[in-house]
């Protein structure tokens, strides 16, 4: 991973390349972030696949990382929520990839890992 510089989220929208068998995000599920004008304080909106609706809120760390909790609200109606640790990586071509460690803090408190990454851009949007 390219050494921390600060990135800027606000605009981008990021999906789940990959999730462990015990978590609710998958490939459907789409992340439009945003942040602060400091640039610490990181939030998106996410809903998509079995998420009705959902939110996540973090804080920047030094080291460039995300301290993220989250809630949604799954197909079930059930409300799950969590934290977060997510490390960013500047991908080649500009785009954005996560790298997350999570765990439940509401169900089965089990933890998990994923990655989500951003949309390519197209012509000024995302395709």
């Amino acid at each position: 991973m390219a050494p921390y510089t600060r990135l800027n989220y606000d605009g981008r929208i990021l999906v789940s390349k990959t999730n462990t068998s015990n978590g609710e995000v998958d490939s459907s599920t789409r992340f439009e972030y945003h942040q602060s004008n400091d640039g610490s304080i990181v939030w998106a909106e996410y809903k998509g696949g079995s998420i009705l609706k959902g939110f996540l809120v973090a804080t920047v760390q030094s080291d460039g990382s995300l301290d993220a909790r989250y809630e949604h609200v799954n197909l079930e109606h059930a409300l799950m929520t969590g934290r977060c640790i997510s490390t960013p990586e500047q991908l080649s071509d500009g785009r954005l990839r996560l790298h997350e460690r999570w765990q439940w803090t509401s169900g089965d408190l089990t933890a998990g890992s994923s990655v989500v990454e951003e949309l390519p851009i197209t012509s000024g949007s995302y395709k």
